[in-house]
């Protein structure tokens, strides 16, 4: 489980293909002082298992499905990637929950600067729209971002962006046209699960699980 607030940007360093997928060797300074084998780790969103510590880099094995479904796929030596380490019990959650499993990914559609902001628009894939509502959490490439503005008919949301967010994020790297992970609001998900089920959602059924 993650946050969705970003550590450090890492660096991809070199890309080995093997039958099982990718190993990925990333560059890190601040996270690698308190990394170990068999930590989860979340690069760009998406759930990682470190297999290597060396050398001021760690390596994760990205297998098939991930490389697919995710833009993992694409990276290239050089690229700048969103590092989290997974949650611990005693850390302050400050964004919100954040499971790495990516859903699907999305496509920059427009980037527009107010000032010192910026306005980010990102066009998802239409079967995410039902979990995504305005002010509501989303993680992008692992960020976690509340939706300024969404727009059902074209299947776009938009995200406001501070300069501090512009400058500890891979954000600034992107262009209109690059591929972005999503992953919806955890919440959102458990809800629909419950309704498939037949569960009625009222305030007394909140109330008995104590909400």
């Amino acid at each position: 489980m993650f946050t969705g607030l970003v550590k450090e940007v890492g660096r991809v360093k070199e890309i080995r293909s093997n039958p099982e997928g990718k190993e990925l060797i990333i560059e890190s300074k601040e996270l690698l002082p308190e990394m170990g084998i068999d930590d989860s780790v979340s690069v760009n969103g998406a759930c990682q298992t470190v297999t290597e510590v060396k050398d001021g880099t760690f390596k994760v094995q990205s297998i098939h499905v991930t490389l697919e479904k995710t833009t993992l796929g694409s990276l290239k030596p050089g690229d700048p990637v969103n590092l989290e380490l997974a949650l611990r019990a005693s850390d302050r959650l400050g964004g919100h929950f954040v499971q790495g499993h990516v859903n699907d990914t999305g496509v920059i559609s427009g980037i527009k600067s107010i000032g010192d902001n910026y306005l980010y628009t990102i066009k998802y894939p239409q079967n995410l729209g039902k979990y995504i509502i305005s002010e509501g959490s989303i993680a992008i490439d692992g960020i976690s971002l509340t939706v300024a503005k969404l727009s059902r008919n074209t299947c776009e949301l938009t995200v406001s962006l501070i300069p501090h967010t512009m400058e500890n994020t891979n954000l600034a790297s992107l262009k209109v046209g690059s591929k972005v992970n999503l992953e919806v609001d955890l919440l959102a998900k458990y809800i629909e699960n419950l309704l498939s089920q037949g569960e009625v959602l009222s305030k007394e059924w909140l109330s008995s699980k104590g909400f």
